[in-house]
């Protein structure tokens, strides 16, 4: 009886893993997934939540990713930027782009929540530094105010080191988690999504994992699967006649030895990932890729001790298998962050309601999938 009572207490406290993409058969791409299928799968990735739903007009949240578990203003780690439409507020952009590096936690959080996330990350890097006067935070957003009291500000810095403690390797919790708590995606419940790709030895072994934060229109398609038009539900459509406005985050890691200049290309690629999930970029949405090497060989010494920076990265010619990597898996990552979602309700009274997946099947079954 003890021991029964015990399982009931674990079965209760501990958190189920919710539905992946997979889970229901449905494998876009070619390549194979990591061990997790996320971007944790990249050696020394970590990524913590903050989630927060309070009262009844409070869903929104922080989510931190972070390149290794050490001192990353220590040891800065190359990185790229790519905007794919930028209606967005991501903070720290101008200092990647200029030197092509990142030097603190990648934090994705709420629109009005940037500077608060930022004055967090200055925080955490200063007390970790001494006789630091500079600090490059890198955080990004997108708007949750239609479920969420984005007005109120309800994020605060506690919630952004909370995050970051939070930090591990291993599953990502996926859908209404962290960033992703209040966000929308293709007029359906969207969130945090995650996914990695393996190449085989011969093409060098290395991992690439995307994560997404999900709050964006356009015309869902599944694994080439025109969802969204058979539901009758996306951009233009009477049942969503919206303006397909949104943005999308989208952090891409790798474990390849691959500089800033070809980060940036992998970057752009993720917007291809993008489209293949219906995403159309529409005005009002700010869509940024970040994308970082975790090799160590590449990184950065805060304090150098030689005139050069001398190192072994990919060449062009290489670089192929890497960009389809990054396609597959941040089309995989998006369609998880609608799969795992469920339906919420918040501030007054506003409902996103979670993807169908029963009638998804329906409709691959009708395409002979």
């Amino acid at each position: 009886m003890q021991y029964f009572t015990l399982f009931l207490s674990i079965l209760f406290v501990m958190p189920m893993q919710a539905q992946r993409l997979r889970d229901f058969g449905i494998e876009p791409g070619v390549l194979p997934t990591g061990q997790w299928n996320t971007i944790t799968d990249v050696p020394g990735v970590l990524v913590g939540h903050s989630t927060f739903c309070e009262c009844d007009s409070i869903r929104t949240g922080v989510t931190a990713i972070l390149p290794h578990g050490g001192n990353i203003f220590q040891e800065k780690v190359p990185a790229a930027i790519h905007i794919g439409n930028g209606f967005g507020k991501l903070m720290g952009i101008s200092q990647v782009q200029e030197l092509g590096n990142l030097e603190t936690p990648i934090i994705l959080t709420n629109t009005l929540s940037v500077p608060t996330a930022a004055n967090a990350v200055l925080g955490y890097i200063l007390a970790k530094n001494e006789d630091v006067r500079s600090v490059n935070a890198v955080v990004g957003e997108t708007n949750d105010g239609y479920i969420n009291d984005i007005r109120g500000r309800h994020v605060q810095e506690r919630h952004v080191l909370q995050a970051i403690e939070n930090a591990k390797n291993g599953m990502v919790k996926e859908g209404n988690a962290g960033a992703g708590t209040g966000t929308a995606c293709f007029g359906w419940k969207g969130g945090i999504g995650t996914s990695s790709r393996q190449l085989t030895n011969s093409l060098g072994g290395y991992t690439v994992g995307v994560l997404v934060q999900t709050n964006f229109g356009g015309v869902l398609q599944m694994d080439g699967i025109p969802v969204g038009k058979e539901l009758s539900k996306y951009y233009l459509s009477d049942k969503l006649n919206d303006s397909g406005d949104g943005s999308c985050m989208i952090v891409v890691a790798t474990d390849a030895p691959v500089d800033a200049r070809n980060l940036e290309r992998m970057a752009k690629r993720a917007m291809l990932g993008l489209a293949r999930t219906g995403g159309i970029a529409s005005n009002g949405s700010g869509d940024y890729v970040i994308a970082f090497s975790t090799a160590e060989e590449l990184r950065i010494p805060y304090n150098i001790s030689t005139d050069f920076y001398e190192t072994k990265t990919l060449y062009n010619d290489f670089m192929s298998p890497l960009f389809l990597a990054t396609i597959e898996a941040t089309e995989e990552a998006i369609l998880n962050s609608l799969v795992a979602a469920e339906t919420i309700k918040g501030h007054q009274g506003r409902e996103i309601e979670k993807l169908p997946m029963e009638r998804v099947k329906e409709i691959f079954k009708k395409y002979g999938r």
